[in-house]
């Protein structure tokens, strides 16, 4: 009245006295947003560019708030200017002590020191911060390219890397494959050979013993049993010329030849029952 607060006017049926009272300002309580752009300089001199969405409301309807509401600032614009340049300001001082590289992983640190910054100053000013969400963080366009490289040359050494990787285990997998079948064949050789000499001693064994038994008969039959090692002599020969590769067989065919021949088959005979 006559240019002086006088009252508040709550929601519902309310009457005014013409020509003396006047409605300085509609209040709402509901809900605002404002979206803001701004850039911000990082300690190594990187350009960021933030958009964020900025949520707030009047702090209640108690009469104390809607008058600082009404009568902090001359007009709506005024309020917007303040807030986005307080919400710009404390968003730069954080940014300002941070890397580039920090940047992107910490929206949250930078919301969570943005809201403790303006919560005072909105408070006295009849509002309160319901949220706050920087919806976007970019960087220059050298900077993303940068960025992008990077990116992409840790992907390719790890690529790298894994293929090494592969490719150690395959050579070391085919080498301990190789070594086990190197085992396994000299094992197999070493139990052939066995069981070659094995069947040569049982060879040798059941001949020793059949020309034994055959001596034996010819003795009690009153038989030379020269005529068994000159039987022996004569398949030798024989095996010779079935089995041998060369072309000629060169033999002493005197009777010393022959002689010499037996005793040396005796001999070895002798050596074989000696064993």
């Amino acid at each position: 009245m006559f240019g002086k607060y006088q009252r508040i006017m709550r929601p519902g049926l309310n009457f005014k006295i013409p020509f003396l009272e006047q409605i300085y300002k509609k209040i709402s309580i509901q809900n605002r947003s404002v979206e803001l752009e701004f850039q911000a300089i990082t300690v190594d001199q990187a350009n960021v560019y933030f958009k964020s969405m900025l949520l707030y409301a009047v702090q209640n309807a108690d009469e104390e708030t809607i008058k600082r509401v009404a009568f902090k600032f001359i007009s709506d614009k005024d309020l917007m200017q303040s807030l986005v340049r307080t919400v710009e300001g404390s968003i730069r001082a954080f940014v300002a002590s941070k890397r580039q590289a920090e940047i992107l992983t910490l929206r949250r640190e930078i919301v969570e020191f943005v809201k403790e910054q303006i919560d005072t100053a909105l408070e006295d000013w009849g509002y309160h911060l319901l949220d706050l969400q920087i919806n976007d963080i970019t960087f220059d366009q050298a900077i993303i390219e940068s960025m992008s490289r990077v990116v992409a040359s840790n992907n390719l050494k790890a690529a790298a890397e894994n293929e090494g990787q592969a490719l150690l285990i395959t050579k070391t997998k085919a080498a301990e494959a190789e070594g086990n079948a190197i085992k396994i064949a000299a094992e197999a050789e070493r139990q052939a050979a066995q069981l070659r000499g094995q069947g040569v001693a049982l060879f040798r064994e059941e001949v020793a013993r059949g020309m034994s038994q055959a001596a034996s008969e010819m003795k009690q039959a009153n038989l030379d049993t020269n005529v068994i090692l000159f039987s022996m002599w004569v398949e030798a020969i024989k095996n010779f010329a079935e089995y041998g590769k060369g072309n000629v067989i060169f033999l002493d065919g005197g009777s010393d030849g022959m002689e010499r021949t037996l005793k040396q088959i005796m001999a070895m005979q002798q050596m074989d029952n000696k064993k």
